[in-house]
């Protein structure tokens, strides 16, 4: 799982070299960030259910290849549309990794062991997801021919990862019976949940969709609004930033694997708000030690969600429906990615960074507050 998620980030310091060596306005890099969302987002819709089909292993060395692939023609690109084409590629094999990888390691774990299994597939996605604009921006700032050189640590950790995979010992695969391959398996379908779980499964969601949501922003536009707020410059100051914010999210997630899912939920929304209410505050003031308490916001708020988020849908799920629950669970996250940036990518260009951002941020504020209420008090995130 951390090698196929790290290549996802790998691109977010670079945004500025591409903008100066292509001349690329703020919407193309929006764009470039919102196709790799729709690669990953195509992967959920339409092979989410490939590991109850085919196995988690099968379709994790399918993710692999395809990652690598991706990665590849991302190393080569020479314009605008292949470098999109590579990167939707990538989050297309994004969502194949981090759907089989999660149903593996509920499988391959003891049955009363769903918590610990909880925490480290989350755990394992934002560390995972840290690496990549950690290595990125170190790369791009310091090494020669970086929109090149960046990608062949993920090249070459892909293959590692194939082999290695290929090594292991399972059990054969036995798919349930109505899980044989056919045409049927790749229509477009978004599996629910019984009625009485409705409402807690749209609240579990919002998790992703806020987190995903904050970290899109960051991911995506950071290296362009950090000018304006630092005044340190270039690849690894955005990389560090981006990276930071994930790994503080994984140990936030190490630190707080015991708490209740309804404070993870909760209190990770409320961090949600904390951290837009801060950036809205930081474009005024141009604050280093404001930026520093909306990266630990942001890092809390996404550890948090993705905690109480992947708790959840593990306590709803039932096992024959758990890799369409979690493909669900990860689209509402990449909608939440999505959507928002289309928005102000375009604003960005005709009104200005510091409107967009701002208009984003007071919409998160007012959406989150009362469901993080709603997401503490219901029942089922007691447990009952």
């Amino acid at each position: 799982m951390c090698v196929g998620v790290m290549g996802t980030a790998l691109i977010s310091p670079l945004y500025p070299l591409y903008q100066e060596a292509w001349q690329l306005r703020t919407s193309d890099i929006s764009l470039i960030y919102i196709l790799y969302m729709l690669g990953a987002l195509s992967g959920l819709l339409f092979m989410g259910r490939l590991s109850d089909t085919l196995g988690f292993r099968t379709v994790m060395l399918l993710g692999l290849l395809l990652g690598w692939g991706g990665t590849l023609l991302t190393t080569l690109a020479w314009d605008l549309t292949s470098l999109n084409t590579g990167r939707f590629a990538v989050g297309l094999s994004s969502s194949l990794i981090v759907t089989s990888a999660t149903v593996g390691l509920m499988q391959i774990s003891r049955p009363d062991n769903a918590q610990w299994v909880s925490m480290m597939t989350s755990f394992l996605l934002a560390f995972g997801f840290g690496l990549g604009p950690l290595t990125g921006g170190v790369i791009g700032q310091w090494l020669p021919y970086p929109l090149v050189v960046t990608y062949i640590p993920t090249l070459l950790l892909c293959l590692l990862g194939i082999y290695a995979l290929l090594r292991i010992e399972l059990a054969p695969h036995v798919p349930p019976a109505s899980g044989t391959l056919g045409w049927r398996t790749f229509l477009p379908r978004l599996t629910g949940t019984s009625r009485a779980d409705a409402w807690p499964f749209i609240l579990t969601c919002a998790c992703p969709f806020f987190a995903f949501g904050m970290f899109g922003l960051y991911a995506s536009l950071s290296p362009l609004f950090l000018e304006k707020m630092l005044p340190w410059h270039g690849p690894v100051v955005s990389g560090t930033a981006i990276g930071v914010i994930l790994l503080a999210s994984a140990v936030t997630q190490l630190a707080c694997a015991r708490l209740p899912v309804r404070w993870c939920g909760s209190l990770g929304l409320l961090a949600v708000v904390i951290s837009n209410a801060l950036l809205v505050l930081n474009f005024r003031a141009g604050s280093s030690l404001i930026f520093s308490l909306g990266v630990s916001a942001t890092a809390l708020a996404h550890g948090l969600c993705l905690l109480g988020g992947i708790s959840m849908v593990n306590r709803i799920a039932s096992p024959a429906q758990r890799s369409g629950l979690i493909s669900t669970y990860l689209v509402c996250g990449y909608v939440g990615s999505i959507a928002p940036l289309f928005g102000v990518g375009w604003i960005a260009d005709h009104y200005g960074l510091q409107t967009a951002i701002t208009l984003f941020c007071c919409t998160v504020i007012v959406l989150a507050t009362p469901l993080a209420w709603c997401f503490f008090r219901h029942s089922r995130m007691r447990g009952s």
